[in-house]
């Protein structure tokens, strides 16, 4: 019986080793698709003789282990990641599971004779276009384990991957992304801009950028009753890269503070932005407690202060955030709704008071240890 096992992980290796020079050959031309690929081909080939009891205790760890021997300087075949390429197929096996579907000539070539990379299962294929499957192909394997270990839902899964391929996220937006649920909050913050944007493109844009939910993982908070909005402002000064990243690839930073002088006095807004693609500023102001109707008065008068002494002729009119800690949606809507500028109100919280679920996501360098 042992020497039975024996020649099992002396296939299985001589198997995923045929594999792996296989796709060398073609990752030139297919690069990560390709890897991605593979990836999906030998997890397929462990979850199909690990789970049926066919390979023994330690088996995984056993073909790594000759996977290194034999390959030196081989990266990315720890027994960690080959359990992690096993949890690729089986998380994505009923998508993938249909080889009449060809979806280009790197799927239909095996890499080995018992290792074969990934199809669309042309059940799905009219639910996923051909942008999706570049997408899918677009991103990093790091960036799918980050997904399927955080995102069960199939719709929301395609979102991130979307998002992912189309922002070029990195896995640090991508991990912040998942802190923000920005599947259930992109274009969900309570706002009055279908009354105040008369720009059809604009207003579409500006629909879809804000969030409702801010996570700010760089700012930690001893007691959540008890916050200085000053000090929430100068730690997103201190790491405006990450706050930038956390709002999206097209804005950037105009200062915070910002000066306006308006019949000889000062006004200071507290954060302002600017959005390339909506040609706007984007005025954030700060509160540390919940939403007050008087908030929104005060930033209209910001806004139109930036629109008057410091818009350009050829910028959109600027829109205006409200950032505060907590909120209700129905006073929000009565506060915003004679309001002329447009306004949105969104709530911001620290890393420390999430879920437990997305505290303990794993970071980027705990999944490259692993790998």
């Amino acid at each position: 019986m042992q020497q039975s096992v024996t020649y099992q992980y002396v296939q299985a290796v001589k198997a995923i080793k045929q594999a792996i020079q296989v796709s060398r050959y073609r990752v030139s031309r297919h690069a990560n698709g390709v890897s991605l690929g593979l990836y999906y081909g030998v997890g397929k080939y462990i979850s199909e003789h690990s789970r049926n009891a066919a390979w023994g205790t330690g088996a995984i760890e056993q073909i790594s282990n000759q996977l290194q021997q034999e390959m030196p300087g081989l990266i990315g075949f720890s027994a960690q990641n080959m359990r992690r390429m096993r949890q690729f197929y089986e998380e994505w096996v009923d998508v993938f599971e249909n080889r009449s579907a060809v979806m280009s000539e790197m799927e239909i070539i095996p890499l080995s004779a018992d290792i074969q990379p990934f199809t669309f299962c042309s059940s799905v294929m009219s639910e996923i276009s051909e942008q999706d499957v570049m997408s899918f192909t677009s991103i990093g394997f790091t960036h799918h384990c980050i997904i399927f270990a955080q995102v069960k839902d199939i719709r929301a899964r395609w979102f991130y991957i979307r998002q992912a391929a189309t922002e070029f996220w990195g896995t640090r937006r991508l991990e912040q992304a998942l802190r923000d649920d920005l599947y259930h909050t992109l274009g969900a913050m309570p706002s009055n801009f279908a009354i105040t944007i008369p720009n059809e493109k604009q207003r579409a844009v500006a629909m879809q950028t804000f969030k409702e939910n801010h996570v700010l993982d760089f700012w930690h908070v001893d007691d959540p009753d008890h916050v200085d909005e000053r000090d929430v402002e100068q730690h997103i000064v201190n790491n405006i890269k990450n706050f930038l990243m956390s709002l999206g690839n097209e804005f950037t930073f105009m200062g915070n503070q910002y000066r306006v002088m308006v019949a000889g006095k000062e006004r200071f807004i507290d954060l302002l932005f600017y959005h390339r693609r909506m040609r706007c500023m984007v005025a954030i102001e700060l509160k540390n407690g919940e939403f007050q109707p008087e908030y929104a008065g005060k930033l209209n008068y910001y806004l139109s202060a930036l629109d008057e002494y410091v818009k350009l002729p050829d910028e959109n009119p600027s829109v205006g955030i409200i950032l505060c800690r907590d909120k209700n949606n129905t006073e929000v809507e009565f506060a915003l709704r004679d309001m002329s500028k447009p306004l949105g109100v969104a709530t911001y919280r620290s890393v420390d008071e999430l879920p437990e679920q997305y505290r303990a996501l794993p970071s980027v360098d705990e999944l490259r240890e692993l790998m």
